[in-house]
């Protein structure tokens, strides 16, 4: 008896049922045309997008999603498929996968774990299903889980005790930094454990700060991998089982530049689909001649290609000849518009408009915002003029500490590098280096500065990277407190004052643009923290 399965690693968008149906429907005929597969898993909550957020709340939509359902049923009767969605039975509302087969719809599983941590809030939407569930597949007993459930030994376990010969997982599992690696070990222990093979399929692409990374894999019973897709590419892998069991092909390998090439393809990935799903025309950013914007730039040509990215250098009076320089450069040897716009006309304008208000008072970084705040009108009237999407370029460093100006340099829609501490943005421009060199050496060698006042650089406002970097790690995604992080061997005065910066910034990230989860604590989803609050840490 042989049984092929096809899982399938795609990218459906949040809300158009009508889209993921076409997709559905395409892929079935792809798979037909390809192979003689019997049964074609989808991701979690495959028709309507994961996640869809308050869109549950929405009688009409849940209708709309269900009823789907029974179109899917009858669009090939000769092979079965399972696919996710959100089941409405009257009262409640389920994480659900469906089976189809022979026309119809033959068995129904409920998501059991309802993840309510990080990134996930399930528990707002979703009543929690109580029961395995295993079908009866040309002559296989196969079980189902999504997601979450399959991260629980016990629930494999009860799966495997009803009867279960193959588990099937679907999921929508979003990347971090080290994800697929964390997935493998746990899943593949697991099957181990309860010695059953389980087939793990992924959902691939971005969604808003979410990036899906497929790297959908197949471990036999005995917890080896046979199976593994690629990362951040949608794809269809087909694995045979024989007699019940699982017939073995060399797994495509981790990808290659390990953890770093990962996070460059998750930033180049989140970029691409947030530009094309929302239908802006391509990207434009302002090119400082600095490491940020250096990168933001590679990212955005990867993503978009050179034809659909703007560069612009918007010069001040303190930005150095260097900078200039190296700005034209990489964009040139990227092969981008580039549009070099002075901003001192508009500095001296708001000079002049505000001298009799400032009269008697000191230069500060007042006046250092006000060159920040004509770059960011500029940059965003040429992208409302040309339909583009305004990538900011500021780093997790950055944010964290509030090193940046609201309404300035944080003008824009998407902030590619905005979970990228500044150490691992050099990582990433070295990596990207290495496959071509497009960043010109100088910029990676250089002091950074925000060059908006004579001779600034960023050590004269912050500890430096090296000590900042692993503080705010600490603090921002370990949670750890003052006393923790100086017991780590860090001084208190860099301590308490990095930690100060952080709580008064809130209200800036607040703010602040949309932009790609790489760790396991964003700004956004993962940490939600009061603007106004009495508490201090320090």
């Amino acid at each position: 008896m042989t049984l092929k399965i096809a899982l399938v690693q795609t990218d459906s968008l949040i809300g158009n049922i009508a889209a993921n149906f076409n997709l559905i429907l395409e892929t079935v005929t792809e798979v037909r045309s390809r192979s003689d597969v019997d049964l074609i898993v989808f991701p979690e909550l495959m028709v309507t997008g994961y996640p869809p957020e308050d869109l549950l709340f929405r009688r009409d939509f849940i209708i709309e999603a269900n009823n789907v359902l029974f179109e899917l049923a009858s669009i090939a009767p000769d092979i079965g498929i399972v696919v996710g969605f959100p089941e409405f039975d009257g009262e409640k509302l389920y994480n659900s996968a469906a089976v189809l087969s022979e026309g119809s719809i033959s068995a129904v599983y409920r998501k059991q774990k309802l993840p309510n941590y990080g990134v996930f809030d399930e528990a707002r939407y979703f009543t929690a299903g109580d029961k395995p569930c295993v079908f009866e597949f040309k002559g296989q007993f196969i079980g189902l889980t999504i997601c979450e459930d399959v991260w629980h030994s016990d629930i494999v376990q009860a799966t495997k005790d009803s009867g279960a010969e193959i588990l099937l997982t679907l999921n929508a599992s979003p990347f971090h930094a080290g994800k697929a690696e964390q997935r493998e070990t746990l899943i593949c222990s697991h099957a181990q454990a309860a010695q059953i093979p389980i087939v793990y399929v992924n959902a691939v692409g971005g969604q808003d700060e979410l990036v899906f990374d497929g790297a959908s894999f197949v471990t036999n019973s005995d917890g080896e991998i046979v199976f593994r897709a690629e990362e951040f590419v949608e794809q269809i892998g087909i694995v045979e089982f024989k007699n019940g069991q699982l017939k073995h092909s060399p797994p495509c390998p981790p990808s290659k530049g390990g953890e770093v090439a990962s996070i460059y393809n998750a930033l180049v990935r989140g970029v691409r689909d947030y530009v094309h799903k929302n239908g802006f025309k391509g990207a434009i950013l302002g090119l400082s001649g600095g490491i940020d914007s250096a990168l933001v730039l590679a990212l955005a040509v990867d993503a978009l290609g050179a034809e659909n990215v703007e560069a612009v250098s918007l010069p001040s009076k303190y930005t150095l000849g260097m900078s200039n320089d190296d700005a034209k450069i990489q964009a040139e040897i990227m092969n981008v518009k580039y549009h070099s716009i002075s901003i001192e006309p508009a500095v001296k304008a708001f000079t002049e408009m505000l001298a009799a208000t400032f009269e008697n008072t000191s230069a500060d970084t007042t006046e250092e915002n006000i060159q920040a705040r004509c770059r960011g009108v500029v940059l965003m009237a040429m992208s409302n003029k040309q339909g583009k999407l305004l990538l900011t370029t500021g780093n997790k460093s950055e944010m964290s500490v509030g090193y940046a100006t609201l309404y300035g340099d944080m003008c824009g829609g998407f902030a590619p590098i905005k979970d990228v501490p500044k150490l691992l943005v050099y990582e990433l421009a070295r990596y990207r280096n290495s496959l071509s060199p497009v960043i010109p050496e100088r910029v990676l060698t250089r002091p950074p500065s925000a060059e908006l006042s004579p001779n600034q650089q960023d050590s004269d406002s912050l500890p430096p990277y090296e000590i900042l970097d692993p503080i705010l790690a600490r603090y921002i995604e370990q949670d750890q407190s003052v006393d923790e992080i100086m017991a780590a061997g860090f001084s208190p005065e860099d301590v308490k004052r990095v930690i100060s910066l952080v709580d008064r910034s809130e209200y800036k990230r607040r703010q602040s643009a949309v932009g790609i989860r790489i760790s396991e604590c964003a700004f956004g989803r993962d940490r939600r923290y009061p603007i106004t609050s009495g508490y201090r840490g320090i």
